[in-house]
């Protein structure tokens, strides 16, 4: 199981060399003055002259580059002369807010979708499958930025139920009033990742089912409720983990429309801040950031595979 984990750990590393090389490479690499684009187009000489010799960039390619990833090893992003502040420190500042919103709907849409595709799949044709399906086309095919502000339209503008936007911070303002400022944004996210949920338990349960083994144990007298939890669910969970890994990675990076759409000041946010400002330190800490998080999520799917079926272990 160690020598399992530091392999996987190993190549989680070299993946995230190999982005941030990348990263250099864009936004260092090819631009013709990459300062320029550091200091901002606002920035003086003087800045542009300060942010060459800081960053190392009048020094050759290899050398930048072999300097660029000692800083993001140590946790430097570098400095944000937008922002006037490090990248770093505006990333921490955005965390808590996009982990709450993505925490807050990824129980909310398991809760949902999980449940909706077992159901479906148990009773297959039947009104409960129908009425799934059509809750998963629904959210399936509904632009998120489209069903926020329905959402907003409806049980904020005109019921009032709502707040329009904005966020609460769970130390100053309370447990109740950070849920309730996060009830929509939650609702939204998860009507969107509900449907697809919901059909892929559906469709993985009915092909586990159809299984020799499935056959076998009913035959042999065990509980239907038995089978498909101890024999059924687990196997098609396999392929859920993986969506879940990846969905939540993105989410962590930051749901770009969904935080835009409330006015949640997160990860989104900040990125999509950066990109119309042109903030290049800012826009490359979001882009290595959001790589982070997907290396830990996909490390994270292999040691669930690894506990749903341990022999997966054994032919990595």
């Amino acid at each position: 199981m160690t020598a399992w984990i530091t392999r996987r750990l190993l190549w989680a590393v070299l993946v995230l060399a190999i982005v941030s090389s990348a990263t250099f490479a864009i936004f260092f690499a090819v631009p013709s003055d990459p300062a320029a684009l550091v200091a901002g187009k606002y920035a003086s000489p003087t800045t542009v002259a300060l942010v060459r010799q800081r960053l190392g960039l009048n020094r050759p390619k290899p050398v930048q580059l072999a300097l660029f990833l000692s800083r993001a090893a140590r946790g430097d992003l570098g400095y944000s002369y937008v922002s006037q502040q490090p990248v770093v420190q505006a990333i921490a500042q955005a965390l808590p807010r996009t982990l709450s919103l993505t925490l807050g709907a990824v129980a909310l849409w398991l809760l949902i979708g999980i449940p909706l595709g077992v159901v479906s799949a148990l009773k297959p044709r039947s009104w409960w499958d129908r009425g799934a399906l059509a809750i998963s086309l629904f959210g399936i095919s509904a632009p998120v930025y489209w069903l926020g502000l329905v959402l907003l339209w409806i049980f904020s503008d005109r019921l009032g139920w709502f707040p329009l936007g904005d966020y609460a911070e769970i130390g100053s303002a309370g447990l109740g009033a950070w849920a309730y400022h996060l009830c929509l944004p939650w609702i939204t996210l998860a009507l969107l990742y509900a449907g697809w949920y919901a059909r892929m338990t559906r469709s993985q349960m009915l092909d586990v089912m159809s299984r020799d083994h499935v056959r076998t144990a009913l035959a042999k007298g065990l509980s239907r409720a038995s089978v498909v939890r101890r024999h059924v669910l687990r196997n098609a969970l396999l392929p859920i983990v993986t969506m879940l890994g990846m969905d939540v990675a993105s989410l962590f990076g930051g749901a770009v429309l969904t935080e835009t759409v409330f006015g949640i000041p997160g990860i989104g946010g900040l990125a999509f801040r950066a990109i119309r400002m042109r903030d290049l330190p800012m826009v490359m800490g979001t882009v290595l950031f959001a790589a982070l998080f997907i290396v830990i999520a996909n490390l994270l799917v292999d040691v669930l595979y690894r506990l749903l079926d341990p022999r997966i272990a054994g032919e990595t």
